[in-house]
């Protein structure tokens, strides 16, 4: 338990209409000459990789492109990007794209600095120093990876998500360019949406910080809620209910678009200090089983985990409810996540993701041994519990 509470950032955050544009200031400012960008062909096509690539050419940058990311990488990207980086020997590698390709680049800026695979570095603090400097320019508005201490890889081989976490990680400069999501595919636009919307609810709900157990006395990898967490989420979650089904119904609404990276952003902010929680813990395998994008795994789960939350949480969620839209009770924070899902067309039921019955009490099994995230949910559920939430998303 704790009787004090810390935040963590980004070194540096740029938020506007064009602000992609300072990229090779930022840089040149920081004496960054060599920069690998990290990001996939779809946006190398869509123009965007150049719309950051030319700003630090013209700030006298020598720039090389790394186009391998694809959505939710395998470990084997991680190696070859890695590989690219000890080639190129950048001074600082530059994350473009959405969750995926900024998570890939944290990976790659571990690699170059310290050496060896990516599973020397899962889970918590096992990262020993700081890693080569990154640029973060997210292209969606969803994981808050451009804020965040967190990096996320599939390991195909063990069908699971995995994460590597240090406050190492968190982007050196991060650049939020509302312009950078208005091509983003409204699919795209609608599970990375609910996505920032599922980072804000569980940081909101999570376990306050004077009540979450911690491992000794080293750094615990979240804080739990707190007065700044809860800032940063209600106003998340308020954008969202305002922005995003209009984000994904007309994309090159800027005003839609701008709200919903801002929205993304400050609950990047909040997630990646309260922490996240059984959402999450439970997309982990489905995610790595079915390959289903995160958010949408994240966004189907979200009420089915409030609903087990209930009981623990009736003031908040009465407030999230009041934040999106509905009636201040804690019973209608459910029905808008709901409503809002409908709206922008996140599957209902795991089953239309192809899951099975018989896939369930392995699911449950691996997310339990997610301590971290069994920690900051506000109501610590058993094995039988996650089984009995995944049965009813079923």
């Amino acid at each position: 338990m704790a009787d004090a509470w810390s935040f963590y950032s980004a070194g540096e955050l740029t938020f506007g209409v064009g602000a992609s544009q300072q990229v090779g200031k930022l840089s040149a400012r920081r004496g960054w000459s060599r920069v690998l960008i990290v990001t996939d062909p779809t946006l190398v096509r869509l123009g965007l990789v150049d719309k950051v690539r030319r700003p630090l050419v013209e700030a006298g940058a020598t720039v090389e492109v790394f186009d391998g990311s694809c959505a939710e990488p395998d470990l084997s990207v991680a190696i070859d990007a890695g590989a690219a980086a000890k080639k190129f020997a950048p001074d600082a590698i530059c994350g473009v794209g959405g969750g995926s390709n900024i998570d890939l680049a944290k990976i790659v800026a571990i690699l170059h600095a310290h050496g060896g695979v990516p599973a020397d570095y899962f889970s918590w603090d096992n990262v020993p120093g700081p890693v080569t400097p990154l640029i973060a320019l997210p292209t969606t508005a969803g994981t808050g990876s451009e804020v965040s201490q967190s990096a996320v890889l599939t390991d195909s081989a063990n069908a699971m998500k995995v994460s590597t976490l240090s406050q190492y990680l968190r982007p050196t400069v991060a650049i939020v360019d509302p312009l950078l999501s208005s091509t983003c595919p409204p699919q795209v636009t609608a599970d990375s949406g609910i996505d920032a919307l599922t980072h804000a609810v569980e940081a909101y709900t999570s376990t306050t910080f004077d009540m979450l157990e911690q491992d000794g006395d080293g750094p615990a990898p979240y804080s739990g809620s707190h007065l700044l967490v809860d800032a940063l989420a209600e106003k998340a979650i308020e954008l969202v209910g305002k922005h995003l089904v209009q984000a994904v119904r007309q994309g090159d609404d800027l005003e839609a678009r701008t709200g919903m990276a801002l929205a993304a952003t400050l609950a990047g902010l909040a997630f990646s200090n309260a922490g996240v929680a059984v959402v999450h813990a439970l997309e982990y395998p489905i995610g790595g089983a079915v390959h289903c994008s995160h958010g949408g795994g994240n966004g189907l789960l979200l009420p089915y985990v409030m609903r087990f939350n209930l009981p623990e949480r009736q003031e908040k969620f009465a407030k999230i409810a009041q934040l999106l839209g509905g009636d201040a009770t804690a019973e209608g924070a459910i029905a808008q996540v709901e409503r809002l899902k409908k709206a922008i067309g996140i599957p209902e039921r795991l089953r239309e993701y192809g899951v099975t019955p018989e896939m369930l009490p392995g699911f449950a099994a691996k997310s339990i041994t997610i301590t971290r995230l069994m920690r900051t949910n506000p109501r610590r559920p058993s094995e039988q519990d996650l089984l009995q939430i995944l049965e009813s998303a079923l």
